[in-house]
């Protein structure tokens, strides 16, 4: 369940950006991607509530993946239909519907995962873990399956994605049954939105704390939306057209989700060595590096070498931060509050930050990228507006690390 729920998402979202610029939606990159923050907002908590009182959550995560699918399926076969006369609102509308319906699975795959884990009388913390790496595996195969394809540059991806969705229907009705409201509690829509967690706003530390995910969650889906176009717009460059950077970007980029896999297993020792705040500090860190390693490297020798070492980075980045976030959300708050208040922490990060991040994002891309080539600039000047816009975002991440640094205070691991 775990390897198709993962697989579904990777068969787009790194190389989506691609198909898009190349189809001259270059400018309305952002909106595709930052649609995922929005529906984030309210799905993932209404269909927690259908499962709780209406529908087994497995039998949800069938009805949902089926909507996706099909929805998916009709982005692609607009997109092959209508070839270059594809045209915006269509494709955007049938995506949004598609991705409203995906985002909630995510929740409702860990929902079914938990329950099936318990029924077989498992150590839900222990055995989890690496049943949850298979969705990283899943994600994986999926960027190299479309990579290897070439359907970065074409509706195929959806198509993929959206055929993976149905068949994950078919399979989750297979699954261990779920209790509706298996726990007796029903949740209102306020406490499934994790709005009562509001009220830790009125701890210093806490709105510290909530403001900064929000900051850190404008960097999350950055290089989701750019990294592929970024690449790809080297063909333009006689030395670098055929080199491995821009003919497979999508493999090159898979390091990022294999680095994500592999940091995960270091987090123990470095909360337990340096403590909450400097692994959050380093988190802040390694996403400067991951931005500024892109504007700084080219997919020629040596200069690739620092696409690969975004790419490591990339790992620390990502799970430094949301991981340890979660546990100081856990040891800072009252376990009446706890569930509402990662509610929060999920809605200020991949919410609110995500989608403020990828529309400013748009904005810097835009103004030194893709207005700049619809003027007919050359493809040097381009590479500058991409340096620049790497490096503006660069800049972002360090000014939040320093501004962490200084305000955020100190807190000590729990043992």
């Amino acid at each position: 369940m775990n390897f198709l729920e993962f697989a579904v998402w990777g068969a787009y979202l790194t190389s989506m950006g691609r198909y898009l610029g190349a189809n001259g939606f270059g400018a309305n990159i952002g909106w595709f991607y930052s649609v995922q923050g929005i529906v984030s907002l309210f799905m993932p908590a209404l269909m927690g509530i259908v499962a709780d009182r209406w529908i087994p959550a497995q039998k949800l995560l069938s009805l949902c993946h089926a909507l996706a699918g099909l929805f998916m399926c009709a982005v692609g076969w607009f997109a092959y239909t209508t070839g270059a006369g594809v045209t915006f609102a269509p494709l955007f509308t049938l995506y949004t519907i598609s991705v409203a319906f995906f985002m909630p699975t995510i929740a409702l795959t860990n929902s079914v995962a938990f329950n099936a884990l318990i029924k077989a009388n498992m150590d839900t913390v222990k055995d989890f873990p690496p049943i949850r790496v298979f969705g990283t595996i899943g994600f994986i195969v999926t960027m190299w399956i479309v990579d290897l394809l070439g359907a970065m540059d074409t509706p195929g991806q959806f198509v993929i994605s959206g055929g993976l969705s149905l068949v994950l229907a078919a399979y989750s009705l297979t699954l261990p049954a779920c209790e509706v409201g298996g726990n007796g509690e029903k949740k209102s829509l306020v406490d499934a939105l994790g709005l009562r967690a509001f009220a830790l706003f009125k701890e210093k530390k806490m709105a510290l704390f909530f403001v900064f995910s929000m900051l850190l969650g404008m960097c999350l889906q950055v290089t989701n939306s750019y990294a592929n176009p970024f690449l790809g717009s080297f063909a333009a460059f006689a030395d670098w057209a055929d080199s491995f950077g821009v003919q497979h970007s999508g493999i090159l980029i898979s390091l990022s989700q294999i680095s994500e896999a592999l940091c995960i297993l270091t987090i123990p020792f470095f909360l337990k060595r340096f403590g909450i705040k400097n692994v959050m500090f380093m988190a802040m860190l390694a996403w400067v590096m991951r931005f500024a390693f892109f504007g700084a490297g080219n997919p020629g020798f040596p200069g690739v070498l620092l696409f690969v070492l975004s790419c490591i980075v990339y790992g620390f980045a990502f799970d430094f931060f949301n991981i340890s976030g979660a546990l100081y959300v856990d040891q800072e708050t009252d376990p009446s509050q706890r569930s509402s208040a990662q509610g929060l922490f999920m809605m200020m990060t991949n919410g609110l930050g995500a989608t403020i991040g990828t529309l400013a994002a748009q904005e810097v891309v835009n103004h030194y990228v893709f207005l700049p080539e619809a003027a007919g600039a050359d493809s040097t000047v381009l590479w500058n507006g991409w340096q620049m816009s790497w490096y503006i975002f660069a800049g972002f991440a360090l000014v939040t690390a320093i501004a962490f640094w200084f305000l955020f205070p100190k807190t000590p691991v729990k043992q």
